[in-house]
């Protein structure tokens, strides 16, 4: 068997899962990369350089069970087994009122945030249970929005509140397999989704200020030491933010 540890990182074509891919990579991972557009993991492989020759472009909409069982088989296919998972693959809501909200904006978000989700968690234990040696390890995506939510954003922080709630649950049912679960909760990293926050977002009290931002590498080299920890040993919850964001204290 390789002694090269085999990872699927979703969302891997832009910003937190790319860079945590790419991170991986760089590691000396093999590296399942999912996400919804094809040409963007492509850009990901090759970003990686010769370290791509060990990444594995694999087409994946996170809310198609089917697809997610697709992407575990060829990964399995590839590289033997699956050590670890970020389970990454997130979207958000047009920053509106609550009440303005339509029925498909509601439900696209829960689709991706909470149940793809859980489709990735559910596989990754069919695998990593039945696989020799068992076992393995799974980092869930979630967000200091869970904590301190952010004005107009009940159907991001809803699922991330969701996305707690399942990390805790499975790190419990995954005792029994030696399958370890955590979480990453990201404050401030700087993407292109995240870039208007450098000139101005919402706060609680309405007013638009600009927000302190951190390099969005510092997320992926934590993910790096989250899947490379032994297997006795598992951060359940763990935030990397920006220094001087306003998360701490009040205002």
């Amino acid at each position: 068997m390789s002694t090269i540890k085999s990872a699927i990182v979703t969302g891997a074509g832009s910003g937190i899962g790319k860079r945590s891919a790419l991170a991986l990579l760089k590691a000396g991972w093999s590296v399942a990369l999912a996400g919804r557009r094809a040409d963007a993991l492509e850009e990901t492989k090759k970003e990686a350089g010769a370290d791509g020759d060990r990444a594995l472009p694999v087409p994946t909409d996170v809310t198609d069970p089917g697809a997610v069982k697709a992407l575990f088989d060829k990964t399995v296919e590839a590289f033997g087994r699956v050590d670890f998972i970020f389970n990454n693959a997130g979207m958000n809501a047009p920053g509106i009122p609550l009440e303005e909200l339509s029925d498909d904006q509601w439900r696209d978000v829960v689709d991706v945030n909470l149940t793809g989700c859980f489709w990735v968690i559910r596989e990754a234990f069919r695998v990593m249970k039945a696989q020799e040696p068992m076992g393995g390890r799974i980092v869930n995506n979630g967000s200091i929005s869970a904590h301190a939510p952010r004005p107009d954003s009940i159907p991001y922080t809803a699922t991330k509140h969701a996305v707690s709630g399942l990390t805790k649950t499975a790190a419990l049912d995954g005792r029994k397999y030696d399958i370890a679960v955590g979480q990453i909760d990201v404050g401030n990293a700087f993407t292109e989704l995240a870039a208007r926050m450098k000139t101005g977002v919402k706060q609680a009290n309405g007013e638009i200020k600009p927000e302190a931002m951190m390099d969005v590498d510092h997320v992926a080299n934590a993910i790096v030491h989250m899947a490379s920890l032994p297997p006795e040993a598992n951060i359940l919850n763990l935030t990397v933010m920006a220094t001087k964001m306003p998360f701490v204290g009040r205002g």
